[in-house]
């Protein structure tokens, strides 16, 4: 019996340990890293492009993107960040250019546009739109205009 036990426990303890996995292409460059548990994803990954520049990093919970996490234009400059709940974008998303300069800036719920959206030029917003559930309810031209209809303080 006690056997029985000794063996349970070390079979659970091996289930549920937490492994560092890391996986190439066919040329050798690394494509992915990041810890497994009970063969899913969990806690933090790093994804690459064939170019071995760093394609998307953030955290994992039970093989769901969760949290906070940022993805990269394949010459490595930042292409968008934002958080995760359940795999789907919720909350403020930023999207930059090649370059690195902002160009939108967006409210998301359960993947959709759910809020605001500005779009910037020369990282200064030039138009506002607002969403509600991915549908376009409202726009301004300027950002004069939109100042006059809101208050900045709703955007926090």
């Amino acid at each position: 019996m006690k056997a029985l036990i000794v063996i349970l426990l070390f079979s659970t303890c091996i289930i549920a340990q937490k492994t560092y996995q890391k996986k190439h292409f066919e040329d050798g460059v690394l494509m992915e890293e990041g810890w497994i548990q009970n063969s899913q994803k969990i806690d933090y990954w790093i994804f690459y492009y064939p170019n071995g520049n760093v394609k998307k990093k953030g955290h994992f919970i039970e093989a769901s993107q969760s949290n906070f996490w940022y993805y990269f234009h394949n010459n490595g400059e930042i292409e968008s960040k934002g958080y995760f709940k359940n795999n789907r974008k919720q909350n403020w998303w930023l999207y930059y250019d090649k370059q690195g300069n902002i160009c939108h800036k967006y409210q998301l719920e359960n993947g959709k546009k759910n809020g605001y959206h500005f779009h910037y030029k020369n990282d200064t917003i030039f138009k506002a739109e607002k969403y509600k559930l991915g549908i376009k309810i409202k726009e301004w031209a300027d950002i004069d205009s939109f100042k006059k209809e809101n208050k900045l303080t709703d955007l926090l």
